[in-house]
């Protein structure tokens, strides 16, 4: 067979298929070397923990944990990253004076104010979602400040010409030319929100798709954890696609391209 057949071919070649054949290899190794270990587990052993899980619906309910939290923690998060971000990307002076703040709080990982959410607002959703809103606030407002910035200035310029008040700079201006990257900054804070969540959950927080990751690896059950990390990556995976599908037809095909 050519090059040129051999290209034509791998082409043609579904991407599902390379997870699927690693796994193949995978399982197929582990048969052979009859590897024993209470932290492995076979692919079809983990499928088949999958499958339970699923039938019984206890991934479910686990997964209404997680997204409950985010669903609450996102929107908190991010309106607030969204305001301040349109505020500092218009306001050369408010940019200026919020820049140190901004420095300073911005690296603190999110892990880390969990013993203070913890003391204000005890286990539970709620202290779950304070901790994603903080995650969520950052990213936000960082590069929302960016695309209000790379508005092209001419507009802002041509607005106060015409004597456009400054609420019409924002409303008609500013935020429609900036919607595709702000959208895009959502994209990233939803996979962010979604990574901290389940931190959360194996951290301290005895709910969600976290809590049931680390309970099934100290209870010593290998396929019960594979099973709830690829159920996790099936997850991130949909979120993700649903988003850039979103982007697409709500900006065309160019903004979608770009935004992946």
């Amino acid at each position: 067979m050519s090059r040129r057949h051999i290209d034509i071919v791998l082409r043609a070649l579904p991407a599902w298929l390379v997870p699927l054949a690693f796994l193949g290899i995978i399982e197929l190794a582990m048969r052979a070397s009859s590897i024993e270990s209470d932290g492995l587990a076979l692919p079809s052993q983990t499928a088949a923990a999958l499958l339970g899980l699923i039938t019984d619906g206890e991934i479910f309910l686990r997964t209404a944990e997680t997204i409950g939290a985010i669903a609450v923690g996102v929107p908190i998060g991010g309106t607030l990253g969204l305001l301040l971000g349109v505020w500092l990307g218009l306001s050369p002076t408010a940019a200026r004076l919020a820049s140190l703040s901004i420095e300073l709080f911005r690296p603190i990982p999110p892990v880390a104010v969990i013993p203070l959410m913890m003391l204000i607002y005890g286990l539970g959703i709620r202290m779950e979602a304070a901790i994603i809103a903080f995650a969520c606030f950052w990213p936000m407002l960082l590069l929302t400040r960016d695309a209000v910035l790379g508005v092209e200035p001419r507009l802002i310029e041509v607005a106060r010409i015409l004597g456009l008040p400054r609420r019409k700079q924002i409303t008609k201006i500013a935020l429609p030319a900036a919607v595709p990257r702000i959208f895009t900054a959502l994209r990233l804070t939803l996979g962010i929100a979604l990574i901290v969540a389940v931190t959360t959950e194996i951290a301290a927080n005895p709910i969600g798709i976290g809590y049931a990751i680390i309970s099934a690896g100290l209870s010593l059950r290998p396929e019960v954890m594979y099973a709830f990390l690829v159920w996790l990556a099936i997850l991130g995976w949909l979120l993700n696609e649903s988003l850039i599908a979103m982007h697409r037809r709500l900006f065309g095909a160019a903004y979608g391209d770009a935004a992946t």
